[in-house]
């Protein structure tokens, strides 16, 4: 026969016992539903990436994966192999630094957030662009006469600019992607009255802010380790682009104090 106490006992509810939550498996890092199998050579990711950065090298790369932007396998040999995860990864640390001037420790922190699932980023095809992200001629540089017609100017405009000293072309004639903005903008001055030796000015602020980030960037252009040299590189343009910013809101600033 069962006690009264007995019986008291089995009414009770059972106390809950505290067991360990199931472990919650990790988030797949951004970018998700790509590949992460790593095959993939040094030599064929700059392959891959060559059709829009044609510029970028070995030692970028490197340097991107010591700052923890991109972290590719390595064998028990030692060689790093990338899989097509890391490969847009990669492209998304170049575009924000090519189309947005993004320090690499901002591009570090979005990075963070996708991988947390706490931002979204589309990935997107490679596109045909130089290293300055100006589509590209078929040789990746212009001739005068190409340059010319994509700016619709003349030649001897390209001619006078060169004259002044504005443009600066390579011993074989040939001139950079980006000199193109630099005609059009050249040729829209023109026709607000701004003559070519007007622009001289312009030539010599650039060169002196381009010491100024010389100056900066030298120690670390000095060293024998092709991180060092990339991270120079990386540093340069930023810094570049942060001066450019500055020339600009100094020149919108005063300018919006002479309208009435």
């Amino acid at each position: 026969m069962v006690s009264a106490r007995a019986q008291r006992a089995a009414q009770e509810p059972t106390p809950a016992v505290d067991t360990p939550a199931a472990e919650q498996p990790e988030a797949e890092p951004w970018p998700r539903g790509i590949s992460r199998r790593a095959t993939m050579r040094i030599s064929d990711v700059l392959a891959a990436l060559e059709i829009e950065f044609p510029a970028v090298t070995t030692s970028k790369l490197r340097f991107l994966e010591e700052q923890g932007l991109v972290e590719p396998v390595r064998t028990p040999s030692g060689y790093r192999q990338y899989s097509p995860a890391d490969i847009e990864r990669l492209r998304f640390v170049l575009r924000q630094q090519r189309d947005r001037y993004m320090p690499l420790k901002v591009i570090g922190e979005r990075l963070a957030a996708l991988d947390a699932g706490e931002d979204e980023e589309p990935t997107t095809p490679a596109r045909l662009a130089t290293r300055d992200g100006v589509r590209q001629s078929s040789h990746g540089r212009w001739t005068a006469a190409a340059l010319a017609a994509e700016a619709s100017v003349t030649e001897d405009f390209v001619a006078e600019l060169v004259s002044a000293g504005v443009l600066r072309p390579h011993d074989n004639g040939s001139f950079d992607p980006w000199t193109r903005e630099v005609v059009a903008s050249a040729a829209a001055l023109a026709e607000h009255g701004i003559d070519v030796r007007h622009l001289r000015q312009f030539r010599a602020a650039a060169d002196r802010q381009v010491d100024l980030v010389d100056q900066l960037v030298a120690p670390l252009r000095g060293q024998r380790s092709a991180s060092s040299r990339a991270h120079a590189g990386t540093l340069a343009a930023e810094v570049g682009e942060l001066c450019a910013r500055m020339h600009t809101a100094l020149v919108r600033a005063a300018v919006a104090d002479l309208a009435p």
